[in-house]
Parts: structure tokens; C-alpha cells; sequence
């Protein structure tokens, strides 16, 4: 794996380019996982009224989390990286809070209403339906983070330590407090759809592909523009670390990472030295031997899975020091439940464990 710029970053508020009207921005983010990047694509949209001249600008894909720090990095982005041009459109990935959080703020910032020298202009945000009507329901109230029933659903896969169980029922307002609100309106991303984005006076126009994903989020969207050779790959292609990929107690049968492994899969007909922009880490080139290291990471686990659920029954509680080898606070044992319950789903659905419930905790051996 080559990474063109491993000895740079840009700075809070600043940019870098990394293609003809790409750049790339980090922002930062009050976990272990300390940061974002996002990304401008220089671009121009058409007048609503057809009457007028294209409007130039810029579109943002991802927005950070909403709280005061991004809000006012995001300000000096506006005031130094955008060469005085308008936000034209928000493009989200996914429906994950520090993708999402702030696409309101963000419409209504670019948004104008009609005057005397200009037509009225709605900076819209583009989104996959589904993470869209998913990101709406948790900004009213947690559905996946926290709450009564989430702390229930850890507790039938072993997680029965009362202090664990009492923080993950008080996050029941974890998402909405970094998703306060999400746009009323929006426009529907489809995988295989494309998208123009460009401005003629400045990069010529360009197609991006909309890629499906699943697994780590319903409806994750990949942008590909096979004339710059760049995939904006969200999540979905992390170049350090393995995207995260749970069950939750929404959903508590699903088979996420099945559906993971298989995206990944299909991002294989993109060519091996396309250059990948994603959502943590650093721009890479090495798609294809960063696919092989994720499916191998993730028949690795299955394996020690496997072997731990032969030597007796195991709940996912009981796989988290046989999975995760670090110590892990609160947020990331919520995650680390979500994804060992995945690996067991994975295995029980595939035929190779069988799932029983033991004095209320679900534990799995080995089908015989």
C-alpha cells in the first residue's frame, strides 16, 4: 500500500488537494478515534429557474459532528478554502453521526432565500434513503446507541455487569446529541446512480458513481470518478484500521458482516491503483491488497470465534478479550459487543454454530 501523502496532513481549517478539485480536510472528534476527513469537490449546479448562469461552488462530502469546535473549523474552511465560492450541495456517505451531524447546520448555512439580485437557492443534502430516514429517527431519540432496550440486548449476549449496563442506558440520547436535526428535504443517492459534479470554468465536469455499501451502515454510498481515478470510500475502505461492523438491538438477527464482505467484493472491478480517500486514516493507493487484508482479518476472527465457541458455549461478552486485545472504555465496548455478536451471527446463519438461550444469555457451540 502507498500512501502519496504520508508525511502530511492539513492542518485545522486548511486543505489539501489531492486530485484536480478534490481536497481534503480533517476534522477532529471527541473519541478514541480522534478524527474525520471530509472532502470539497469543486462544482457548479444550474439555477433552479433555468434562467441564470450555473451558480459555482463548491460540494462538500461529510460534515463532522455537531458541536462548537467543527461548527467553527468549518468557518475558516468557508473564510480561507473556498476561494470565496458558495457550498452548493451536502453530500453524505452515511447516516453515522460524525458523517451527518452537521448536514443541517450546513444546508441552512448555504441556503438563500429570493431578493432582488438573486433567486432563491436550497443547498440540499444528497443521501441514501435509507440512512437518511435512519438518521432521522435517532435525531428525535436514540434507536441504536443506547436506552433501555439497548442495554437489555447487550445484556441477553453477556454483557451483565451492572455499571457497563447502566452507561449504555444512559446514552439513550447519544446520537441525537450529535445529530440534533437533519434536513427536511433531501435528494435520493442510488448505487449505480451518477452525479455531475464539476464546474466548466475551472475542472470541467466529471461523472461520480455511486457505490452501495452494507454492513457498516443500511445504505452506505462510495463515490467513484474513474476519470480522476479516485474512490471517496467513506467507511466502507479504511486503510489502518477494520471498519466497525455490529448488530444492535434494533436488528438483533442480522448478518451485517456477511453483507460487509460481499461490498467489499464488488470494490474489487475498481482498478487496483485507484487513489482512496477515506473517512479516517490517510489517502492510499492499494485498493486490492487493502480488500485481501480485510477479508483475511475477518476469516481470522471467524476462526478464533470458532475455536473459542469449541472449547464451550461462549456469549459475545465472553469473545471480547478473544477479539479485542485492548482495553476498551464504555463507547467502544458498545461497539465491540455490536461487532463480536456480528461474528457469531455471521457463524450461526452460515450453519457452523448453533444459538441457544441460557438463563437469558445467548451462547454458541459448535453445529453437529
Amino acid at each position: 500500500m502507498d500512501y502519496p501523502w504520508a508525511d502530511a496532513l492539513p492542518a485545522a481549517g486548511h486543505s489539501i488537494e489531492v486530485a484536480p478539485g478534490v481536497r481534503w480536510l480533517r476534522m477532529a472528534l471527541p473519541f478514541a478515534l480522534d478524527h474525520i476527513n471530509l472532502w470539497l469537490l469543486r462544482d457548479e449546479i444550474h439555477s433552479p429557474d433555468g434562467a441564470r448562469l450555473p451558480f459555482d461552488g463548491w460540494t462538500v462530502v461529510d460534515c463532522g459532528i455537531a458541536d462548537e469546535r467543527t461548527r467553527d473549523t468549518w468557518e475558516h474552511v468557508f473564510a480561507s478554502q473556498l476561494d470565496g465560492l458558495p457550498v452548493l450541495r451536502v453530500v453524505v456517505t452515511h447516516m453515522h453521526p460524525d458523517h451527518v451531524g452537521l448536514a443541517h447546520w450546513l444546508t441552512q448555512r448555504w441556503s438563500r432565500p429570493a431578493s432582488s439580485a438573486h433567486s432563491a437557492f436550497d443547498c440540499r443534502l444528497w443521501m441514501s434513503t435509507t440512512d437518511y430516514v435512519t438518521a432521522r429517527l435517532g435525531s428525535r431519540a436514540d434507536t441504536s446507541m443506547g436506552g433501555d432496550a439497548a442495554a437489555a440486548f447487550m445484556a441477553s449476549h453477556g454483557l451483565t455487569d451492572p455499571a457497563s449496563i447502566e452507561q449504555i442506558r444512559a446514552r439513550a440520547g447519544f446520537y441525537a446529541g450529535m445529530v440534533p436535526q437533519v434536513p427536511a428535504c433531501y435528494r435520493r443517492l442510488m448505487d449505480g446512480g451518477l452525479l455531475d459534479i464539476g464546474s466548466a470554468r475551472a475542472t470541467g465536469h466529471r461523472e461520480w458513481r455511486c457505490l452501495a455499501g452494507h454492513g457498516h451502515a443500511p445504505e452506505h454510498i462510495a463515490l467513484h470518478c474513474a476519470s480522476l481515478g479516485v474512490l471517496i470510500s467513506g467507511d466502507m475502505l479504511l486503510p489502518r484500521i477494520s471498519t466497525n461492523v455490529s448488530v444492535g438491538h434494533d436488528e438483533p438477527e442480522a448478518n451485517p458482516l456477511a453483507l460487509f464482505l460481499a461490498s467489499l467484493d464488488r470494490m474489487r472491478a475498481l482498478p487496483a491503483d485507484t487513489l482512496v480517500l477515506p473517512s479516517h486514516g490517510k489517502p492510499f493507493r492499494g485498493l486490492h491488497a487493502r480488500i485481501d487484508q480485510l477479508q483475511a482479518h475477518h476469516a481470522d476472527r471467524l476462526a478464533d470465534v470458532m475455536n473459542a465457541c469449541a472449547r464451550g458455549p461462549c456469549s459475545a461478552a465472553d469473545l471480547l478479550p478473544v477479539l479485542f486485545k485492548r482495553q476498551l472504555d464504555v463507547h467502544q465496548t458498545t461497539f465491540a459487543m455490536g461487532e463480536s455478536i456480528a461474528h457469531l451471527n455471521a457463524l450461526w446463519h452460515d450453519g457452523k454454530l448453533v444459538r441457544r438461550l441460557d438463563r437469558g444469555v445467548y451462547r454458541f457451540s459448535p453445529a453437529r
